[in-house]
Parts: C-alpha cells; sequence; structure tokens
C-alpha cells in the first residue's frame, strides 16, 4: 500500500497545507468538498505537490519535516516540480 505526503494551496503562492494520508483521491476530495475546518476557512482545494512512501511511518516522518519547513523552501519544494502550479488532482484523479 502506499501512502502520501501532499500539498493543497488555495492559489498560487496562496495559504498551503500539508497532510499525509493512505488514500490520497479520497483525501483531495475531501479538500474540495469540505465545508469546515482549514480548509473551509482557507480555501486549499488546489493539489499542488505529493510524494509517494512505501510506509506511513515514512509519510507521517516526512510531513512533519515539511511542517517545520519555512515556507519559502515549500515555495521551492512546489515550483521544482509544478512551476505553473496545476491543480495535480486532474492528473493524479485522471
Amino acid at each position: 500500500m502506499a501512502f502520501h505526503v501532499y500539498i493543497m494551496a488555495s492559489r498560487r503562492n496562496g495559504t498551503l497545507y500539508t497532510g499525509s494520508t493512505g488514500n490520497l483521491a479520497s483525501r483531495v476530495y475531501d479538500h474540495q468538498t469540505g465545508e469546515k475546518g482549514f480548509t473551509a476557512r482557507y480555501g486549499c482545494t488546489l493539489l499542488v505537490w505529493y510524494e509517494i512512501h512505501d510506509s506511513r511511518e515514512s509519510a507521517l516522518i516526512r510531513e512533519r519535516q515539511i511542517k517545520e519547513w519555512r515556507r519559502g523552501w515549500k515555495l521551492r519544494l512546489i515550483e521544482e516540480r509544478n512551476p505553473e502550479w496545476r491543480d495535480l488532482a486532474l492528473e493524479f484523479l485522471g
């Protein structure tokens, strides 16, 4: 089973949300349809970055690492893979 660490954004250079999950498709759907909590408050509905891990533990370690990073480092991580800030859910979810 694959686990994912991901970053959702409200827009290019907007609010960022970092998380991890065992079901990325379901979690992205939750963010895109969320009516309460962080997602509703800040509108983080665009999947702008993700990576795959072999275990839940390694995904959680990576999530915690990224959450401690400075904002600039997170922006650089996103832009290295996704310079246009496309919604990767479109390619990931088909």
